[in-house]
């Protein structure tokens, strides 16, 4: 439907600011997310090269004023790609990846992450640099955009301990804007970020002074224990269900205690390992995760009274489901 005008957008675009893209058209989605499910989007777009942010907010600009849709990728670690794919655009921060220091940010030992910045990546580039404080991000699937924007919290941390300040492009005037974190702006898995229509182009870090072997070995623990918890497995995209303190235990022991470990709809599981991950066996359709997503959180209603809130973002056009 947009085919014809998404091209010449970003025909455009590219041309203004000497971009480099990788551009397909009909792309599987289940190629760029960690379930390994999920239909085609009309266009898949990863830009390249230094002038990354104003060719986005040129190209989200333009999009939005044709009324295009657009989707805004991390790494596909926490998303459930409906069947029948996206419609308008995909754009894939990937490939905006690297790290930025001054040597004024250097004495205060600060790191600043490109958003396609994997976690693995930034967890050992602090190392290298003897900073310790985002350990807890090793072996975690994703990106600093996607971390940033969910809050992501593991081993007793979470990003908005460290983060210091985010850079986005804000969609209601496509300006790059930068954001002093507010720790009352953060939450459980929450952060301002998901109330706001933005890209998240880079975020700081306050770090500290450690000792390298010691930061190393607690990110090596971190991925073996969840090597030990079988996270790598199978596809799937970790905790299903957000944690509540007012339920008094974790959400996976609750799907425990239902007896739900490897209950199974189509290709979609409960990990025999992990009550509150869903793993695909092969072949599941995304309607099969978001069916067994919804039966366990109506058995847990049922059986306790407690209403489960996803933390999985639905992508795609889930609208007939």
């Amino acid at each position: 439907m947009f085919k014809n005008e998404i091209a010449q957008i970003i025909e455009n675009c590219l041309r203004e600011f000497s971009c480099e893209a990788d551009v397909r058209y009909d792309e599987p989605m289940s190629g760029h997310s960690a379930f390994k499910t999920g239909g085609k989007a009309d266009c898949w777009l990863q830009p390249k090269g230094e002038n990354f942010p104003y060719f986005c907010a040129s190209l989200l600009k333009n999009v939005q004023q044709k009324k295009i849709p657009f989707f805004i990728l991390g790494g596909g670690a926490n998303i459930l790609v409906s069947d029948r794919g996206i419609r308008g655009i995909v754009l894939d921060t990937g490939e905006w990846k690297g790290e930025n220091f001054s040597m004024r940010e250097k004495e205060k030992k600060t790191l600043v992450f490109k958003s396609g910045t994997t976690m693995d990546a930034a967890a050992m580039t602090a190392a290298a640099r003897n900073l310790s404080g985002i350990e807890f991000l090793a072996g975690m699937p994703g990106t600093i955009g996607g971390a940033v924007f969910m809050n992501a919290r593991c081993y007793g941390y979470e990003i908005s301990d460290v983060l210091a300040w985010t850079e986005i492009i804000d969609f209601k005037d496509f300006e790059i804007k930068k954001i002093t974190t507010n720790q009352d702006d953060f939450e459980y898995k929450h952060s301002p970020f998901q109330k706001m229509d933005c890209l998240i182009l880079n975020a700081c870090f306050n770090l500290k002074r450690g000792d390298k072997n010691e930061i190393i070995g607690n990110m090596n623990e971190n991925i073996q224990d969840r090597t030990n918890k079988g996270h790598y497995l199978f596809p799937c995209a970790g905790s299903i269900f957000k944690n509540n303190r007012d339920f008094g235990k974790p959400a996976g022991k609750i799907i425990d205690e239902l007896g739900l470990k490897g209950y199974k709809k189509g290709g979609a599981q409960i990990a025999p390992f992990h009550g509150n991950i869903i793993i695909n066996t092969g072949g599941a359709s995304a309607f099969d995760i978001r069916s067994l997503m919804d039966e366990i959180a109506e058995k847990v209603k049922n059986a306790a009274g407690f209403q489960m809130e996803n933390e999985i973002i639905f992508a795609g056009e889930w609208e007939k489901y």
